[in-house]
């Protein structure tokens, strides 16, 4: 039963600490040059890059919890990594075939980029935390450009 908690707690966790390190991104000179490249570009690196800058950027974190239960630990590590591996696919998605983002009202990493929102919409893989902490806008994103765009499955994207 505690490693249930612990990888819910972990999923939750890590999806607030990359909303944070997201707005971060966006007012920090120092820690969101490669984020403003980012932005220039517009695309992500692939699911697998993304999920390993999500491993090596929060390991410590992951194992934390295993000083003290091993129980704990094992589900935190699970919940982490389960959340890095969505929150990677999710970024993927919202680049390439943001429509399949079937979770979300509307994909926000999307709409963060194509209308430039410095300052609303971080969150990558949910959009719960925009809507807490009010930085979530909502817009009619669902354009003409979108719809033409061939339907594609949820698969085909770019994995690395």
């Amino acid at each position: 039963m505690v490693g249930i908690g612990c990888f819910i707690g972990a999923f939750v966790f890590a999806s607030l600490v990359e909303y944070w390190l997201h707005r971060l991104m966006h007012v920090s000179p120092k820690v969101g040059a490669r984020h403003r490249d980012h932005h220039r570009r517009n695309e992500a690196q692939g699911v697998l890059w993304e999920f390993r800058d999500y491993v090596v950027g929060s390991a410590i974190a992951m194992f934390a919890v295993f000083l003290f239960s091993r129980e704990g630990g094992i589900g935190w590590l699970l919940g982490a990594l389960a959340y890095a591996a969505f929150s990677a696919y999710a970024h993927q998605l919202q680049h390439e075939n943001p429509r399949k983002c079937f979770w979300m009202k509307m994909p926000v990493h999307y709409v963060h980029h194509k209308y430039g929102m410095w300052n609303h919409n971080f969150g990558l893989a949910v959009d719960w935390w925009d809507h807490v902490f009010g930085t979530y806008k909502s817009v009619e994103w669902l354009t003409e450009d979108e719809l033409q765009r061939p339907d594609r499955s949820y698969l085909e994207l770019r994995w690395w």
